[in-house]
C-alpha cells in the first residue's frame, strides 16, 4: 500500500464535514486503512542504540562519517558569525554561568552542555549549508528528509567534551544518531513533511536523543522513556523557511536530546512505546508509517552508506542544487553573460516548487530558498558561497531585475520522473535568439557525486575563512577529524574550534 493512502481516510471525514456529511454512494471512499502494527518497535530501537558497539560499523560508514563531522564543524564556525549568532549567543547567556562549561564553537564561551548544542546546532544550520539525508521511496521529495548531522553532532560533542570521551565513543554515538534519526524520517508517512513538518525539528530529535543515551549509558528501559521525551519535545514547520526559526528548529532539537537523556537518567517516565502507538509519534504527526522501512533495519544497511547523506555545495535549499550545477555547467561552456539573457526556464516537481518558496526573495535567508535567486546570482557573479546569500547582495538592484527573467514552473516531465529525484529542466534563451538546454537530477555531494574528504576539507576552509578564523586552527582541525576515531580525548579538538 502507498504510504499516501494511510491518510486519506482523514481527508474525506473533512470533505464530509464540508458537506453536512452528504455524499452520494457510488462515490463512498474505501474504507480507512488501518494504522500499521509494529509492536515492540520502540523497544527494538532502544536496543539497537544500547547493543551497538563501534565494532558492528563498517569502515566505509566510518570514512563517511569523518565527512559529515567536518561538514558540520565548519558550518557551526560559519554560522557563529551570521545574524543569528550574536543573538543565541545572548539568550544562552541570561541563564548565568554553569559549571558543566562545553565549548560554544567560534567563540570564547562556554555553555551548559544542553545550551552549547543549542547555540552550536543554530550555527550549523544557520547558512542552510549542511548535510541532508536523501529519500528512498518515490512518495518523498528527494533530499528533504531530515538534515541529519546539525541535531547529532552538537551534543555529541558537547558531552565527549566535558567527558573527555574519545573520538571512537562520539563516532558511535554520531553513527548511532544520525542511524536512527534517519530511519524515523524514511519510515514516517509522507503526510509530515507534505502538511508543513520541518523533520530536521522533529525527527532530529530523535538522533540527538540516541547520541546523548548512547554517550550517558543508559540502558534499554531509560533510552525508551528517553526517545518517548524526546518525541514530545520535537518540532517545527515548514512556512519557518526563509526566516531565523527554521535554524532553531535545528538547534531545538539538538538541545532536545541533552533535556530528554537527563531527565530519564533521573527517573522521568514517558510511554513505552511512543513510535508505533496508535496516538503516538508516527500516527499524530504522519497519519501512519511504513514499518517495512524501519523495522529490523537498523544498520541494514547503514543511511549513510545507502541510500547516502548529501554534502552541499552551496548554502542554499537542497532541491535548488541539480540546477545550480547544470547552470554553471552552461555558463562555463557557452560563456554566458547576464546581460545577453532574455529569460531563463526552470521546470521541476511541484514539491521543489512549493519548497523553494519564495519566488521575489528580498533577503539573504529567503534567497536560499528561491531558485529564482539561485540561478540569478550564478549568471551575473558565476558563483553562490556564503558571501552570495547576505541580504545586500539579494537586494542588488541588478540581482532583483535578474530575478524576474527567471520563470520556476512545474514541468509534466519533471513531475513524472518521481519525487525521490530533483529531476531540473533548464532552457536560457538568449536576447540574439540562442537557446542553451540543460537537465540534471544530482548534485555535487550526493552519493552519485560524492566529495572527497579532501574536497569537504576545502569546504571546511572557506566556512572558516568567512569566519576569519586562523589557518593554524583551521588545518588542525581538518588532520584531527580525518582521524577521529583514533584521538584519546576530545576535548582537545575544542582548542582549535574556540577562541
Amino acid at each position: 500500500m502507498n504510504r499516501r493512502e494511510l491518510f486519506k481516510s482523514s481527508l474525506v471525514v473533512s470533505a464530509l464535514a464540508l458537506t453536512g456529511g452528504r455524499a452520494d454512494a457510488a462515490a463512498a471512499p474505501a474504507p480507512a486503512a488501518e494504522f500499521p502494527k509494529a509492536p515492540g518497535l520502540t523497544k527494538s530501537v532502544a536496543e539497537f542504540i544500547v547493543n551497538t558497539k563501534y565494532e558492528d560499523i563498517p569502515a566505509d560508514v566510518i570514512e563517511l562519517g569523518r565527512k559529515s563531522m567536518l561538514d558540520g564543524f565548519g558550518l557551526s564556525l560559519a554560522g557563529s558569525v551570521s545574524v543569528m549568532g550574536p543573538i543565541a549567543r545572548q539568550y544562552v547567556q541570561s541563564f548565568g554561568s554553569s559549571e558543566m562549561k562545553a565549548s560554544v564553537i567560534g567563540t570564547g564561551m562556554k555553555a551548559h552542555p544542553r545550551f552549547a548544542a543549542f547555540v552550536n546546532g543554530v550555527s550549523i544550520h544557520a547558512d542552510d549549508y549542511d548535510d541532508t539525508q536523501l529519500a528512498a521511496a518515490k512518495d518523498r521529495i528527494y533530499g528533504l528528509l531530515t538534515h541529519p548531522t546539525v541535531a547529532v553532532l552538537p551534543p555529541a560533542f558537547a558531552l565527549c567534551e566535558l567527558g573527555h570521551r574519545s573520538g571512537k565513543e562520539m563516532m558511535l554515538a554520531y553513527q548511532l544518531g544520525i542511524e536512527v534519526e534517519c530511519k524515523i524520517a524514511e519510515a514516517i508517512s509522507p503526510r509530515h513533511y507534505d502538511e508543513g513538518f520541518h523533520t530536521t525539528g522533529t525527527c532530529g530529535t530523535f538522533g540527538s536523543t540516541t547520541a546523548c543515551a548512547k554517550l550517558r549509558g543508559l540502558n534499554v528501559s531509560q533510552t525508551i522513556y528517553a526517545l518517548g521525551i524526546g518525541a514530545t519535545e520535537g518540532g517545527g514547520f515548514r512556512d519557518n523557511f526563509g526566516s531565523m526559526t527554521k535554524p532553531f528548529h535545528a538547534g531545538h532539537a539538538a538541545e532536545n536530546g541533552t533535556v530528554a537523556v537527563d531527565l530519564a537518567a533521573l527517573g522521568w517516565t514517558a510511554a513505552d512505546n511512543i513510535l508505533e502507538a496508535p496516538l503516538g509519534f508516527f500516527q499524530a504527526e504522519g497519519g501512519g508509517f511504513d514499518p517495512s522501512a524501519i523495522v529490523g533495519r537498523f544498520g541494514k544497511p547503514w543511511t549513510l552508506a545507502s541510500p547516502g547523506v548529501s554534502i552541499k555545495p552551496h548554502p542554499s535549499g537542497s532541491l535548488s542544487h541539480p540546477a545550480m550545477g547544470e547552470m554553471l555547467r552552461l555558463i562555463h561552456e557557452h560563456d554566458i553573460k547576464a546581460s545577453d539573457v532574455e529569460k531563463v526556464d526552470v521546470g521541476a516537481n511541484h514539491a521543489m516548487v512549493t519548497s523553494l518558496l519564495h519566488h521575489r526573495p528580498t533577503t539573504g535567508l529567503q534567497g536560499k530558498f528561491s531558485m529564482e535567486y539561485c540561478m540569478s546570482i550564478l549568471l551575473l557573479d558565476r558563483k553562490a558561497g556564503l558571501i552570495e546569500y547576505q541580504d545586500k547582495v539579494v537586494q542588488r538592484p541588478d540581482v532583483q531585475e535578474m530575478v524576474k527573467r527567471v520563470n520556476f514552473y512545474i514541468d509534466p516531465e519533471a513531475e513524472n520522473a518521481g519525487l525521490d529525484k530533483m529531476t531540473s529542466i533548464l532552457k536560457i534563451t538568449m536576447k540574439d535568439g540562442k537557446v542553451f538546454t540543460g537537465r540534471a537530477e544530482f548534485a555535487k555531494g550526493s552519493p552519485s557525486n560524492p566529495m572527497s574528504y579532501d574536497e569537504v576539507a576545502d569546504k571546511f576552509r572557506g566556512c572558516a575563512e568567512f569566519a576569519k578564523w586562523p589557518k593554524a586552527k583551521t588545518e588542525a582541525v581538518i588532520a584531527a577529524v580525518k582521524s577521529i576515531e583514533n584521538m584519546p580525548d576530545v576535548s582537545k579538538l575544542a582548542a582549535s574550534l574556540t577562541s
